[in-house]
């Protein structure tokens, strides 16, 4: 392909006219007053839209537009391009064409300074496509993964290490050197898990090696094996990093510290736990920059939300949000605390750990050690004259009937609970010993929640029934359950070969109405059941899943995944 032509995007634009001559000049004054590049002045300013900047470029040089979202980027090609000056040039290999030929696809196909650079790097003759600059940063921090670089940083602590045992001092006093294998390891371990969405890193000694897993959407993938020796260095590294006891190596210890992974602070929270060969390490990932979900993306029904949101704004009661563990349910309570935190409201939370720090808040982290619990810090909320309380989990009956005198003499006050479904949820709360009389005058509401995986939208396609779900689906749809067009991911190199790409939550509601509480007041706790599953008919966690997998969004088999979770 020629060398492209030299091409100014201001005048494209106004040809096109996608702007007026008088937005190009108050964009051209701000370009020299700030330095920022023409395009971005024209986005940030709500002339155009990326992806017309990208059609203008295409339809001026003659060249393709490429949607990186639906194209199926082959990660062997992306490595003709290093990594950094992909960043720098904004710009990926996406498929080799012929013998010597390389379609590359840029930003800014325009900038002459980055075509010749490129040809000069690949050696290749470039044939040029126009991408979205968003799209394309998202494709590399997916596709650049650390796998080898892991890999080759594990050997190399291996060879340092070799026969000789961990001097713990020596350690100690090397904390902040940049350049040690075992550092440099476990920053390349952050990075990757940043880039792939994990939201926890498993670091598992086995026999004879050493596993790390990365969760990513809800399910455990492998990153990489190495030899089982350098197991005790990392977990020695990461006690050093949390200032935890690093002499301890018989108990399970928990800590916290924070990591800068490409200019973002990402707070880690770190359990440690004594196996046969060594020490497991689980740290789950927070990432703080992205702040707290508003309500309305929770991607909850509209009328279950609008009748929860009439509910959290009374002057007092109980809501309970329950779900195991990784199902989002504190999200779900700081989405709802960030539309309850005004100047006229007093917010405490009680929290172990504190997950996101949200301004304008009063937030407390338990702490057992010093006996600072969760009752004890709830006893002196109290004392602190606060209009709403979270209660980070009932854990025990003590904790429960604080937390319910406090939303029975006029505060209002969110927690999370461990149960199966909503139904079970207020006898859960008699079985723990909280009298009858608390649980049916305080509860408001239980909201019971799970994440399930959504279909990847660059790879979706049609997809048919095994006999199994066949049978499956009957349970929902009686024998009508063909009428509908289900799809599943076939996997590409925007989902990692899975299929899914992202979650989305599913819920179900039990709202506290009168008849269902004079039902659990009484001792029979079957009418109780009946009740709620008559006025819940339709609207379960299972019906909800189903209907996901109907619309196409998920697959037959998360939702029965989902639903096996509830039976259980």
């Amino acid at each position: 392909m020629p060398r492209p032509e030299k091409v100014r995007l201001g005048e494209i634009l106004v040809q096109q006219k996608l702007i007026s001559q008088e937005q190009l000049d108050t964009a051209l004054d701000q370009q020299k007053r700030s330095g920022r590049r023409l395009g971005r002045v024209f986005i940030e300013n709500g002339y155009v839209t990326e992806e017309q900047i990208s059609e203008a470029l295409a339809k001026q040089l003659n060249i393709p537009h490429i949607n990186l979202k639906y194209y199926n980027v082959n990660p062997e090609t992306v490595g003709f391009l290093p990594e950094t000056q992909a960043r720098r040039f904004r710009a990926i290999a996406l498929e080799q064409r012929g013998s010597n030929g390389l379609l590359v696809g840029m930003a800014d196909p325009s900038d002459l300074f980055a075509y010749d650079e490129l040809s000069r790097l690949v050696k290749k003759d470039i044939h040029l496509a126009v991408v979205n600059e968003e799209l394309l940063l998202q494709t590399i921090d997916r596709l650049y993964r650390r796998t080898e670089e892991i890999t080759g940083l594990a050997r190399e602590l291996e060879q340092e290490l070799g026969d000789v045992s961990i001097d713990f001092g020596a350690l100690g006093i090397t904390v902040g050197q940049e350049d040690a294998p075992v550092v440099k390891l476990l920053q390349s371990v952050f990075d990757d898990a940043a880039q792939v969405r994990a939201s926890d890193i498993h670091i598992e000694p086995q026999e004879n090696k050493l596993q790390i897993r990365f969760r990513i959407d809800g399910v455990l993938h492998l990153q990489t094996e190495a030899d089982s020796k350098i197991a005790p260095a990392l977990a020695l590294r990461l006690k050093l990093m949390s200032e935890l006891d690093i002499s301890e190596r018989r108990l399970p210890q928990d800590g916290r510290f924070s990591v800068k992974v490409k200019q973002q602070q990402i707070d880690v929270r770190i359990s440690t736990m004594p196996n046969l060969y060594g020490e497991s390490v689980v740290m789950r990932l927070l990432n703080q920059s992205s702040g707290a979900l508003s309500l309305d993306r929770l991607g909850m029904p509209p009328a279950m939300l609008e009748r929860f949101r009439s509910i959290i704004h009374r002057p007092n009661g109980l809501v309970l949000v329950t779900g195991p563990t990784g199902s989002g349910k504190t999200t779900t309570l700081y989405a709802a605390l960030t539309e309850l935190n005004t100047m006229e409201s007093k917010v405490i939370t009680v929290e172990d750990p504190v997950e996101y720090r949200l301004p304008g808040i009063n937030q407390v982290q338990v702490n057992e050690k010093i006996d600072l619990s969760f009752a004890r810090v709830l006893r002196s909320t109290l004392r602190q004259d606060p209009d709403i309380l979270l209660v980070g989990e009932m854990r025990d009956q003590e904790t429960a009937q604080i937390g319910m005198r406090a939303a029975m003499t006029g505060h209002m006050v969110l927690s999370t609970l461990h149960t199966n479904d909503a139904i079970s949820t207020p006898v859960r709360l008699l079985d723990m010993g909280v009298p009858r009389f608390m649980v049916a005058t305080s509860l408001q509401v239980v909201l019971a929640q799970r994440l399930m995986r959504v279909i990847c939208e660059s790879c979706t396609e049609p997809y048919t029934l095994l006999p199994h779900e066949h049978e499956w689906l009957k349970l929902e749809f009686g024998d009508q359950p063909d009428l509908h067009d289900y799809k599943h991911g076939r996997g590409c190199s925007r989902c990692n070969g899975t299929g899914y790409l992202g979650r989305l939550g599913v819920y179900e509601m039990l709202d506290m109405n009168l008849a269902l509480v004079e039902a659990i007041g009484q001792q029979d706790p079957t009418r109780f059941l009946k009740i709620a599953r008559e006025q819940m008919a339709g609207e379960t966690l299972r019906s909800q899943a189903v209907m996901l997998a109907a619309s196409g969004k998920t697959t037959v088999a998360e939702a029965m995944r989902i639903s096996n979770q509830l039976d259980e």
